[in-house]
């Protein structure tokens, strides 16, 4: 009988805790602090698409995605952007 009691007590706290939480956030403005970082981006209609690669392809586009810190499609992405015009 006392774990339903100590987790009763558990979950009542997690709750203040989480409405504690929600409070702060509804009190804070943090648009300016979103616009000095830099984490806005345009928003752009994107597409869905499906391309099949080998392996050894994505390999090459996991390392250098990793070195700028960006997932491999992402780098896909950004290739296909910086070359699309040259074709």
């Amino acid at each position: 009988m006392a774990n339903r009691r100590t987790s009763s007590k558990a979950a009542r706290k997690k709750v203040r805790r989480r409405d504690v939480q929600a409070a702060e956030f509804e009190k804070r403005d943090v648009g300016e602090d979103i616009q000095a970082a830099g984490g806005l981006r345009p928003i752009r209609k994107t597409l869905p698409t499906s391309i099949v690669l080998e392996q050894d392809l994505i390999d090459k586009l996991r390392k250098k995605a990793a070195k700028r810190g960006l997932g491999y499609q992402t780098m896909l992405k950004v290739i296909v952007r910086e070359h699309v015009d040259e074709y």
